[in-house]
This record gives structure tokens, sequence and C-alpha cells, in this order.
């Protein structure tokens, strides 16, 4: 056990060295302060990075971001650069809910207009957005809609009137990765995936009517168009579904059933991978890039039914309300980028599993709207807490592959949440903060209680002491739903 105790660097970041007896081809850097780090050493957390570092082509080092914690073979919270030629891509390494990921929407309304009208905003918002486990989306698609949806992702929503291209231009990718390819796909995830869009699923997923609490980059706010503490956002957290899920099962079996053929010997057969560049790589990729489609397309239609439902409530139109989109970003992803390493530009696959791309300025990923400031970065808290705006720096090239956290994270498991609380607990906690709920069940809300999760507020703060990316904005939940 003791060569799993990270050693410290400088403040907020520990490391383990490369130990080839153990199969350790790059070192584990762990961005955490003290608390955080003693969390991740009561679970698999480290052991599972170390895992991951004696990937085959794993390049520079594995790095787990604050908010780290157990997962499938990866820890979530982890980011980890394959060599694109010589390396493997790894199912695992996005995770089950591929494109699980958050957008941000602003209004022009403040807490003071919203909080007389807030009961009815939450239920108008629950009743208009389907919820749940299986829950099913509003709309009927045929198979040959849900290839275009594969496809063509946030275009599709935008070109059958679910927003405009104005949303698409602040999506990663713009909301439409190219290369997806629906033959990839198997029977069943279509089936699974058919019904389902335009849903907000269960689990940790959320729609949040937020006030903003605090802002400690008014340029960076401006820019996005947050202008006041009080000012009414919506963040939106949910991924790819049933269907993204199936892509990652389908994928996994592949991946396991062509190790020997690879002659890949792994430490745990949660790592199953095959060489990037291998025919099986190539069809993993494709249609996790559909699922990516997928879940973008999930996303948006959401965001058009947020915007009906604040019209109904407020009687104004989203344009007299001003419901811009300011950005959507996925944190359970794999794709190829240019990196540099050991002072040579390379081309890798940046796994990031539960993590947030967070790009400075000038990059020309980003969307033309922010490349002179740096890419928007969403790290949701849980619904009783808070979330923060934070915005990528140049550090983040070098510490993490320009990524940091995804989220609050973990700090117990859902079934030691259902034992620890109970559902009218929970809504009292959350009621006497001023926080309204609607969830469809029980285990909604006590699975996701504030207390099982780690104090975002730290999380965000590691990034920002790092520069790897610098709070921008803190916005605090008054309205939840949940599945």
């Amino acid at each position: 056990m003791s060569s799993l105790i990270p050693k410290k660097i400088r403040e907020m970041e520990y490391r383990i060295e490369a130990d080839p007896s153990k199969g350790m081809k790059v070192p584990v850097t762990i961005y955490a302060d003290e608390k955080l780090l003693q969390k991740m050493l009561t679970d698999r957390t480290i052991q599972q990075a170390i895992n991951v570092s004696t990937i085959p082509g794993v390049l520079k080092h594995v790095v787990v971001l604050p908010d780290g914690h157990e997962g499938y073979g990866f820890p979530v919270g982890g980011v980890a650069a394959m060599d694109a030629k010589e390396g493997m891509i790894s199912p695992g390494g996005v995770g089950y809910d591929i494109n699980c990921g958050v957008r941000l929407i602003k209004t022009n309304l403040t807490e003071k207009e919203v909080r007389p009208r807030l009961r009815d905003l939450v239920s108008e918002l629950f009743t208009s957005i389907p919820s749940g486990v299986g829950s099913k989306g509003a709309v009927r698609l045929s198979s040959s809609d849900l290839d275009e949806v594969l496809v063509k992702g946030v275009q599709w929503a935008v070109d059958h009137g679910y927003g405009s291209k104005d949303d698409a231009d602040v999506c990663e990718e713009n909301g439409q990765i190219k290369n997806a390819d629906p033959s990839k796909i198997s029977p069943t995830a279509r089936k699974r995936g058919a019904p389902q869009l335009g849903s907000l699923g269960s689990g940790n997923h959320f729609l949040e009517v937020q006030r903003v609490d605090q802002i400690h980059d008014k340029e960076a706010a401006k820019k996005m168009g947050i202008f006041n503490e009080g000012q009414i956002t919506v963040l939106i957290h949910c991924g790819s579904r049933g269907f993204g899920h199936q892509v990652c099962s389908d994928y996994l079996r592949v991946s396991e059933q062509a190790l020997s053929k690879y002659k890949i010997n792994l430490v745990d057969r949660e790592l199953a991978c095959v060489p990037n560049s291998s025919e099986e790589g190539e069809s993993y990729r494709r249609a996790m890039f559909a699922a990516l489609n997928y879940a973008w397309s999930n996303r948006q239609m959401i965001t058009h039914w947020t915007r009906k439902a604040f019209e109904r409530v407020f009687k104004q139109t989203e344009s007299d309300l001003d419901m811009k989109l300011i950005y959507d970003v996925a944190h359970n992803i794999a794709k190829v980028e240019k990196h540099k390493i050991d002072g040579e530009l390379r081309s890798v696959v940046v796994h990031r599993k539960g993590a947030t791309r967070a790009f400075p300025q000038g990059r020309e990923e980003i969307p033309k709207k922010y490349r002179d400031i740096g890419q928007p970065v969403f790290i949701p808290g849980s619904m009783g807490t808070g979330s923060w705006i934070l915005l990528g720096k140049p550090n983040s090239m070098d510490l993490s592959f320009g990524s940091t956290a995804h989220g609050a994270g973990r700090m117990m498991s859902r079934s030691a949440a259902r034992r620890d609380f109970t559902e009218s607990q929970v809504q009292k906690t959350l009621s006497d903060k001023g926080i309204f709920i609607k969830a469809l069940t029980r285990e909604g809300v006590v699975e996701e209680a504030p207390e099982a999760y780690k104090d975002v507020d730290a999380v965000a703060n590691v990034s920002h002491e790092l520069g790897i990316a610098t709070k921008v904005a803190k916005l605090v939940p008054i309205g939840v739903i949940k599945g």
C-alpha cells in the first residue's frame, strides 16, 4: 500500500513516479488539496490511475483531477493521452454515459422576478421535460431519423425547429462531430436510443434554475452574458441515455475479445482497449462519435423545451427573456488532439472520463465568440450547493492535456446515501436553503443528497490555484428537476 501514497510535488500537486516493476510506463499526477487526496486514498481511485499508466502507448502521465473517484477501469475525473499511431483507445476511458455533459443558458431575469413564480416554473419544467430511468422523449424517431441525429447532432435539432444556429455555434465541436457512423451501432443500441431523445434520464442528471451568486472575473462573465449577481441561469446536465450506455457495453465486449488478437496484456480487464488505428478502434470511435452527437441533440431539445416553459410561465418570448446558450461542453469523450510532449507536438487520443476540456485563448477549437478569452468550463455541484463557471487557461495544456474537473465528485456511494438519508430530510435541507425540487422518485432525491458529494468550491479552487481553469462566477440553485 505504501507505494500508493503519492509524493507532494508542490501545493495541490502530488505524484506517483513510474514503477516499471508494476508495469507503469508513465507517472500518475494528482491535482487535489489534502482533504480531497485523502478521500481518493479510501477507494481505488489512485490504484486505477496506476493501472491506466500500464496501457500500451500511454504518454507523459495519467492525470487525476480534484473530483477523482473510483470508476469502471479508469477513475472518474481521469485524463490519459495515448499515442494516436501506437497507442490504444479504450471504451472504459470514456465511460458508459458517452458525452454526459453540461450546458448553461442565460436569461435577463432576476431572482426577485423568478421567486414568486418558482414553484410554477419548476412544475412546468418537470412536466415539459421527460426524466427518470428509461424515460422516453416526446419525439418518435424512425430509423432514418435516428441515423440523421447520429450524424448531425445539434444541427438535426435546429433543422427541426428546436433552437437556432446560434446554439450550435457555442457547443464543443459545434455540437456535430465529424465521422460518426450509424452503421457501427448495434440494433440493441438503436432500439434503446430511438425513444429516448429529448429526455433527462436519472442518476446525477438534473436541470437547475440558478442565480448568479458571485462574479470573480467581470470581463469573462460579461462576454458570456452574465452581468449581475442575482441574474437567473439554467444548467442542464445529461448525456446519451441508454443509447451511449449500450454503445459502451457493445464495444467493451469487442475490445475484450480483441485483446488476444493484439497480444495486449492488462492488469485489469476493465481497461479493455484496442489499438487506436485498428479496425476495432476505428469502429468504436465512429460509434462513440454517433453517441456524442446523440447527446448534443438530446441537450438541445431539452434546451428548447426549457425556453418554452419559461415563455409560458413568464408570458414573454425566449427572445424577450434573452435565453441564449452560453456554452455546451462534454465530459465523457475521447478525441485526437495535438499536445506538446517532451517538447514535440504529437497527435494523441485524449481520454477525458469525468473531465472537461479547458482550452486557453487562441485555440481554434474554441468558438469564435470566446477565442480571445478562453473556453468556458462548467463544474456542476450537487443540487444543494452550487456550480462554477471557469475559464480555460494556458497551464491546462502543460498540466492536464487541456482539461479540468467535471463536477464535485461523489463522497459516498448511492447505496450509502440511501441508507443515510431520507427523502423528507433532503427535501427539508433544500427547502431551508430556498431550493424547490421536483423529482420522479425517492431515489432521485436521496442518492443525490448534497452531503453525498465533495465540496465543489474546493474542487474549483484547485483548478483555479493551479491556473488550469480560473474562476469566473459561482451559481447556486433555486429550483431543481431530477429523474
